[in-house]
């Protein structure tokens, strides 16, 4: 079996927190969020997912 490659997110510089439920509906996982106050990406514990802040995001 071929394991996917953790999807890689970006997100506009101003953003605080994010979201990740996996994707997939019924076949993804748990809701989490993750804090972005202090740093620059963060990595979901359950499917990889990396969401990083990017200047080539608009800010809210």
């Amino acid at each position: 079996m071929t394991e996917k490659t953790p999807e890689t997110i970006l997100v506009a510089p101003d953003t605080d927190a994010v979201k990740c439920d996996g994707g997939g509906g019924a076949l993804g996982h748990p809701v989490v969020w993750y804090d972005l106050k202090d740093q620059e990406s963060v990595t979901c514990l359950y499917c990889g997912a990396r969401f990083v802040k990017s200047r080539k995001v608009a800010s809210r």
